[in-house]
């Protein structure tokens, strides 16, 4: 059965974004941005939701740029036809290899282990995960810790008092002092 990921980035007081709405100080150096175009391989679905969307819009016409390094052309080689299913509930439409979810996450998730396929069903944004989360669905935790307080902003886990037991599965250090997380929920 394919296993669901959720993996993001994090300030190390556990917010995703600030309270300014920004996330500028979680962008990746050459060496972070080539562990996620290493961990973008082993991904068979993405699911994501409107504003991780509209972010990640950006890749679609990337190439076009003439200054991009081959790290962020790999990544565009490897995200574009990646399959991503869209959970909105003010979007119409969707572009690139994306499709807007018919259903609920527990249903999308029950789709798409159904199917046949390979690689992860990764989850991207907190409240998507938090939602996928309460319903017990994630298997894994992939969290790019920054070494930066923000003080406030969206956290990166739902503030819903329940308990989930963690396996540490791995950690790795990087030169720009950011940490990388992994741990496999416990059942």
């Amino acid at each position: 059965m394919r296993s669901v990921t959720y993996s993001m980035s994090c300030s190390l007081d556990g917010y995703i974004v600030g309270p300014d709405g920004t996330f500028d100080w979680g962008e990746p150096d050459d060496e972070v941005f080539r562990f996620w175009v290493d961990e973008i391989r082993g991904v068979g679905v993405h699911l994501m939701g409107r504003r991780l969307y509209e972010t990640m819009l950006y890749w679609e016409t990337a190439a076009e740029d003439p200054t991009l390094d081959d790290a962020k052309r790999e990544w565009i080689a490897l995200w574009n036809p990646l399959p991503k299913v869209v959970f909105s509930t003010t979007l119409t439409s969707v572009e690139g290899n994306a499709r807007l979810a018919s259903g609920g996450v527990a249903e999308e998730i029950e789709r798409l282990r159904a199917e046949p396929g390979e690689g992860a069903i990764a989850i991207g944004g907190a409240d998507l995960a938090a939602q996928a989360a309460g319903l017990d669905l994630i298997d894994e935790y992939q969290i790019m810790v920054y070494p930066v307080l923000v003080g406030g902003g969206t956290p990166l886990f739902a503030r819903d008092e329940r308990r989930v037991n963690l396996e540490l599965v791995e950690t790795r250090p990087y030169g720009s002092r950011v940490v990388y997380l992994r741990y496999r929920v416990v059942r």
